[in-house]
């Protein structure tokens, strides 16, 4: 999969698309996802063109890896999800059902969720 700069996520970075937003940083921008799967639902992307966890772990300068992942641990924060709990999800590939070719993660709340994966 490559990037793609007209992607969905490219453009609400750029502001062509609005969005819900829950937090911005240097780092990042956090949203309410359009189709929520859970009472709280919110998508985390880095502020940079990765594809996926791969290409931004291998890529992204080390200062955007701290600040992203702080920065979803700051989301879920802002939430008040970390008590009871949540649970966080990066499809990355065809084989884990990855539909947008930028990075995002999923923050998912707001109720217990049950298993992640069926057999």
């Amino acid at each position: 999969m490559t990037y793609d700069p007209n992607n969905v996520f490219a453009k609400i970075l750029r502001g062509e698309i609005p969005c819900k937003k829950v937090y911005e940083d240097d780092y990042a921008l956090a949203f309410h996802d359009i189709n929520p799967q859970a009472p709280v639902h919110v998508l985390v992307i880095p502020k940079g063109e990765y594809v996926n966890m791969d290409d931004f772990t291998a890529h992204a300068p080390a200062d955007l890896i701290t600040g992203f992942f702080r920065a979803v641990g700051e989301v879920a924060r802002q939430l008040e999800l970390v008590e009871p709990g949540y649970r966080i999800l990066a499809n990355a590939g065809s084989h884990a059902g990855q539909e947008v070719p930028h990075l995002h993660i999923h923050i998912f709340g707001g109720r217990p969720l049950g298993p992640m994966l069926s057999r």
